[in-house]
């Protein structure tokens, strides 16, 4: 609730002194940070392994999502690799669907799935679903120190603006603006990855889940919106498949491999793609109407029952000639 609180508070502070740039810089810049957090971090590398780094970008990595305050690594990979294993089913802890017909369900699916679902989740059995990280002891303590990376990032936008105009009134705002607005920005933005993402959009690529690519949601979050892309190859490093969709993360994971910082990317092949590709639908072939001529010919060559049924009725009346 406190970056709902402090959106309210924005709100009139913007109404009455307006958006400093630094403030402006401070949020704009933290929201990649902890953006890529998420994505790079939490999603791409944590929860499906799409590629391999080292283990200070991997804290980096680690300590960036924590500061987006959607919960420790443990936790976050625990529920997407769930998420997967029963998309859009029961077991699914943050699906859109199965929450009744017509306008009311969309809405009550979309509530749940975009916030609802945090008030009755249960806590995840990490031997079972995150075996691999629970076996790193760097994982473990920045797991467990989890709070310390929320706060801190925070208090860091706090830190640079007063190390910048040693204004402490230049720190409340840019806490205000870099650290708690910008924790609201963060949530809604990857949240709606859970909700919109599985109701409206395209779906390409044949999946058995109700996932959509969503061009708004992945300008956002930095490609993640590409998210029937995404179901159909879960361990790929790159979810904008088409040279038109628009994917920084895979940019970045492709740029640090020039680097020799990430290595063993993977991405589907075009042979996989084509194989995945939703097929066209069939088309009911429409009858084409006769030409008149053809009417003619079937006209001419039918019986026709009512004329014959008048013959029968003409011969009947007519008298023969004993009767004459």
């Amino acid at each position: 609730m406190v970056p709902w609180i402090a959106v309210v508070g924005a709100g009139f502070v913007f109404w009455n002194r307006g958006l400093s740039p630094l403030d402006l810089l401070l949020c704009v810049g933290l929201y990649a940070v902890t953006m890529l957090g998420i994505t790079l971090g939490y999603h791409r590398l944590f929860t499906h392994r799409s590629f391999k780094c080292g283990d200070t970008l991997r804290a980096a990595l680690c300590i960036a999502g924590s500061m987006a305050a959607q919960g420790p690594v443990f936790f976050w990979t625990a529920c997407h690799r769930r998420h997967h294993r029963h998309s859009d089913e029961p077991g699914d802890p943050h699906s859109p669907h199965h929450h009744g017909a017509g306008v009311s369900g969309v809405l009550q699916g979309w509530w749940h799935s975009h916030i609802g679902w945090m008030f009755s989740h249960a806590p995840e059995n990490y031997v079972r679903l995150v075996p691999d990280l629970i076996r790193e002891p760097q994982l473990r303590l920045l797991n467990r120190y989890y709070w310390v990376w929320v706060i801190g990032g925070i208090l860091l936008p706090g830190v640079i603006a007063l190390a910048i105009t040693w204004s402490w009134a230049a720190c409340a705002s840019a806490v205000l603006w870099g650290g708690l607005v910008r924790v609201f920005l963060v949530h809604h933005s990857t949240w709606s990855i859970n909700s919109i993402c599985h109701l409206f959009g395209e779906s390409p690529y044949e999946t058995e889940d109700q996932s959509r690519n969503n061009l708004v949601c992945a300008l956002l979050t930095f490609g993640e919106g590409w998210h029937n892309n995404h179901h159909a190859f879960p361990t790929s490093a790159r979810h904008g498949l088409e040279w038109w969709q628009c994917d920084v993360v895979y940019g970045i994971i492709r740029g640090l491999s020039w680097v020799r910082l990430t290595w063993d990317i993977r991405i589907p092949s075009s042979e996989q793609r084509t194989a995945r590709i939703k097929a066209p639908k069939a088309l009911v072939p429409v009858p084409a109407e006769p030409t008149p001529s053809q009417r003619g010919v079937e006209s001419n060559s039918m019986p026709s029952t009512l004329q014959q049924g008048k013959a029968i009725l003409l011969a009947a009346r007519t008298p023969t000639s004993s009767q004459r």
